[in-house]
């Protein structure tokens, strides 16, 4: 691979969009999605794993920011464990008041864990099997099929039925993984 500036710059140039379609997948939103990846991109630059490839490169900052949001939740989780506010829980916009589909994806999303919802990501909508979910996620393969199944039993709560021939939308290019 030649140098990281390079390869940095041509990953962005490439894979930016991709990538922030990912980030927003994870967040729901697109200015945090432009944070993740762009803190996806310093700590990758900060490690320079050893990578032989574009593909691989992007796939090491997809790990990146899944850890990130990951990583999020659970400082979030333990900042309302410690926290002693009444609040009301957040709304969950139902259909009617939700123009666009993609709009109540991105909401029932937000309505799950992070790490269901880096489960459900990954695998619902960037294609990847249980194993390599697991993989990128460092959990265990079981871990996995319990997340993504109390993720899919909250998102069928929140949007209906979800069709078992859903197709899978891709975020990765023609080289994939």
């Amino acid at each position: 691979m030649r140098g990281w500036g390079e390869a940095i710059d041509v990953l962005v140039r490439q894979r930016g969009p991709a990538l922030l379609r990912y980030g927003y997948l994870l967040t729901g939103s697109t200015a945090d999605a432009q944070d993740l990846v762009q803190e996806a991109l310093a700590r990758v630059l900060a490690r320079r794993p050893r990578l032989r490839a574009a593909v691989t490169l992007e796939s090491y900052v997809r790990r990146t920011m899944a850890t990130l949001v990951v990583d999020d939740g659970r400082r979030a989780q333990r900042w309302r464990q410690v926290r002693h506010l009444l609040a009301a829980p957040d709304e969950v916009p139902d259909g009617a008041s939700v123009a666009d589909d993609r709009q109540t994806l991105v909401a029932a999303l937000a309505t799950l864990s992070p790490r269901q919802r880096a489960c459900v990501v990954l695998h619902h909508l960037d294609g990847l099997s249980g194993p390599e979910v697991a993989d990128v996620l460092g959990i265990a393969p079981g871990s996995v099929k319990r997340y993504l199944s109390e993720g899919m039993e909250r998102l069928e709560r929140v949007v209906g039925p979800v069709a078992e021939t859903t197709d899978v939308v891709a975020t990765r290019g023609r080289g994939g993984r």
